[in-house]
């Protein structure tokens, strides 16, 4: 995600976007004052991004790609979450 002075960190690994969507999740319910519109579309674009790379490299790996897609299905319920308005609640 990003870190303390806004820069995007490249995910990686598995781990990394496992924790990265537990963040994006918990970003988009933040009602911090950093937790601006631009700050939650960037960080699920890049994170849409790393994903997207990540699945290509690993293509050919069966066992990767699979857990790829788990996070893929994951992000994909959030989403939908997010434009039925079934979204995250903001937490204070």
């Amino acid at each position: 995600m990003f870190d303390k002075s806004g820069q995007w960190i490249p995910l990686e690994t598995f781990d990394d976007f496992d924790n990265a969507l537990s963040d994006l999740i918990e970003l988009w319910s933040s009602t911090d004052k950093t937790a601006t519109q631009a700050v939650k579309d960037a960080a699920l674009a890049h994170f849409k991004a790393d994903l997207e790379a990540a699945a290509l490299t690993w293509i050919d790996n069966r066992a990767k790609s699979k857990k790829y897609a788990a996070i893929a299905i994951e992000l994909e319920e959030f989403e939908t979450a997010l434009k039925d308005g079934s979204g995250p609640s903001p937490t204070p």
